[in-house]
């Protein structure tokens, strides 16, 4: 099996190949659209910021080859944010994969930190990338921007307010939080994709 991770203009790429390691994945990550569009898992990760981002894809016609991919993909982080139709971050237009906006955490009390950092718990999980019992399980974030709840929502959490973590439509699956980095649980839900 060809897992492909797509190397593009964001950081913290290389630690979902190392999670891809340690569950047996040899991994290619690749700017190559030949060797994405061929592979048969795709894997979006990053950190960063979604108007330069977004300008990169734009610029490299990887924003195209996302969306004529068929096989299963799996956006991660900004990853996930840039799978949506519009982001607050540079008033940005996205992929437009989930009909949902993307906005920026506003704290309502002065316990409220923004960026959102560290282990939050699962809600409401369901879908392919939550087969098993998720719910209430904890897994890491880092992030100051968030994807609204929508119809697409696969699993959501609440910090200021709820709002979605994961996503799912047809072969798209997106997380918010870093399976990558989420211990056993996440190397759970990576499982998932790859066996999905």
């Amino acid at each position: 099996m060809q897992i492909a991770i797509i190397d593009y203009n964001a950081g913290n790429i290389f630690s979902v190949d190392y999670a891809l390691k340690r569950l047996g994945i040899e991994a290619v990550i690749t700017s190559d659209k030949e060797t994405i569009a061929k592979a048969d898992k795709v894997i979006f990760p990053g950190q960063g910021e979604a108007h330069s981002t977004m300008r990169y894809l734009r610029k490299t016609g990887i924003d195209k080859l996302i969306l004529d991919l068929k096989q299963p993909v799996l956006g991660i982080c900004i990853g996930m944010q840039l799978m949506c139709r519009h982001s607050e971050e540079g008033n940005t237009d996205c992929l437009g994969i989930f009909d949902a906006e993307v906005k920026r955490f506003i704290p309502r009390r002065h316990e409220d930190k923004v960026t959102h950092m560290g282990w939050n718990s699962l809600q409401n999980t369901k879908g392919a990338l939550f087969s098993g019992s998720f719910d209430e399980k904890f897994v890491y974030f880092v992030h100051s921007y968030y994807v609204s709840l929508n119809e697409h929502a696969c699993a959501t959490t609440e910090y200021i307010q709820p709002f979605s973590v994961a996503l799912e439509k047809g072969n798209y699956y997106a997380t918010q939080f870093h399976p990558e980095k989420s211990g056993s649980v996440g190397e759970q839900i990576l499982s998932n994709f790859i066996n999905l």
